[in-house]
């Protein structure tokens, strides 16, 4: 049992990086199984969000040299690139960054909820694709509970603080008079929905959905009274749009420098406020050379990020506590299970040398034995049969010079210290 996890985020790796190392959704379960295949790793799972791709991985023997080299394989990146930005956390580490990432604690935006909801998404799909057992299985319930535990018993999530709010609090600075602007929102999905709630909270009446499927953009923009279009439909929109934020899955930008100049001129150089919160990019970066264009990436946010999070820093620390405590009883546990199987195979052979003894003392019993011999009988063979092969072994141990696994046996049979039986003081004969 070894546990791995092996990925780059928002702090280690640029938007760039990111966005190459970045899963699309339709990618994952066939990575997920061509990684289990060429690095035998026997459970896996991935997680893929707009800051983060990790790797979450049991294997017999820990190997991130050789997962590193398929990740680097997989999107056709240099080793040497991926390396400078990787890192990797094993065992004990691995179960505590799982929590942290689950509870918040290692986002962009300190205790965004989003998170979550995306590890149990990463959870579904590797379940969906075969690659989760039982050991990456009770990891995950334990990364659950322990985030849940951080929600329920810490501050960390109360105020509105995530990329969605950072986004809508620049606008707000740029924008005096929000319920005036018309904000284009491309995109239905997690993030989207946010930005919908926030700007709806601040009173912008006009808000408009574009998607790639309408029926997606009508569910999300009926919940805000907003109007839905389709992708197609965004240069018209654009016109008249004063906020711009965008977070799709699309491999290619969406909104190019012309379109985005055309729309410029037709609105008189009216300025526009455009955020991508998407991963690869959804605003090509050229946009932000234009007059009148604001353009902000999910890297720009840090410093809105950070005057937002002050609220937040007190919970986190009992939040790491909590998280702390979760990864050490988890992993007390599983050591735990590691000796089912042993004890299960010892049960067995102690209730085998039962029923033989028993049997033995029944036929005694239909000879005429008095109870009172058979007793006795009963009670020497099995106490030699049950000491027999422990015995036998001790005594090679000891020969051996083996001093450290016959102390071991003497904790393993509660042996007092002062008692007669004692192995930890005897030298080998």
């Amino acid at each position: 049992m070894a546990f791995l996890a092996l990925g780059i985020n928002h702090k280690t790796a640029s938007v760039d990086v990111r966005e190459r190392v970045a899963f699309t959704p339709e990618q994952l379960v066939e990575a997920l199984q061509q990684l289990c295949r060429l690095t035998d790793s026997r459970e896996a799972a991935i997680l893929s969000t707009c800051n983060r791709s990790e790797l979450y991985i049991e294997q017999d023997h820990l190997s991130a040299d050789v997962v590193l080299r398929w990740l680097a394989d997989y999107h056709h990146l240099s080793l040497d690139e991926l390396r400078a930005s990787a890192y990797v956390h094993e065992d004990d580490a691995a179960v505590r960054h799982m929590m942290r990432v689950a509870s918040g604690l290692d986002s962009l935006v300190l205790g965004e909820p989003q998170i979550l909801g995306q590890m149990k998404s990463c959870y579904a799909v590797a379940r969906e694709a075969g690659t989760i057992g039982p050991l990456l299985g009770r990891l995950f319930q334990a990364t659950f509970n322990a985030a849940k535990q951080v929600r329920t018993d810490t501050a960390i999530g109360e105020n509105p603080v995530s990329v969605a709010f950072a986004a809508v609090s620049l606008a707000k600075q740029i924008f005096s008079d929000l319920q005036r602007s018309q904000a284009l929102l491309i995109g239905a999905g997690e993030t989207i929905t946010l930005v919908a709630r926030h700007l709806h909270e601040l009173g912008v009446k006009r808000i408009v959905v574009a998607n790639r499927t309408l029926e997606r953009a009508s569910i999300l923009a009926e919940q805000f009274g907003a109007h839905a279009v389709l992708l197609s439909d965004i240069p018209a929109e654009l016109v008249r749009s004063d906020i711009v934020i965008s977070s799709t899955a699309s491999q290619l930008p969406i909104l190019g420098k012309g379109a985005v100049e055309s729309a410029l001129k037709l609105r008189k150089h009216k300025p526009i406020f455009m955020v991508d919160i998407a991963v690869p990019r959804d605003i090509e970066p050229e946009v932000g050379e234009l007059d009148d264009v604001y353009l902000y990436s999910v890297d720009d946010l840090h410093e809105v990020v950070a005057e937002n999070l002050k609220s937040r820093q007190g919970a986190a620390q009992a939040a790491e506590e909590m998280v702390s405590v979760g990864a050490e009883d988890f992993m007390i546990r599983l050591r735990e299970l590691a000796a089912v199987d042993v004890l299960k195979a010892y049960r067995q052979q102690s209730e085998r040398l039962r029923d033989e003894e028993l049997q033995k003392a029944q036929r005694m019993l239909a000879n005429g034995s008095s109870a009172e011999d058979v007793l006795v009988q009963l009670a020497r063979g099995l106490t030699n049969k049950l000491l027999h092969a422990p015995s036998v072994q001790l005594k090679k141990l000891s020969a051996e010079g083996r001093l450290d696994a016959l102390a071991m046996a003497q904790e393993l049979f509660a042996l007092g210290e002062g008692s007669s039986d004692s192995f930890s003081d005897k030298k080998p004969q």
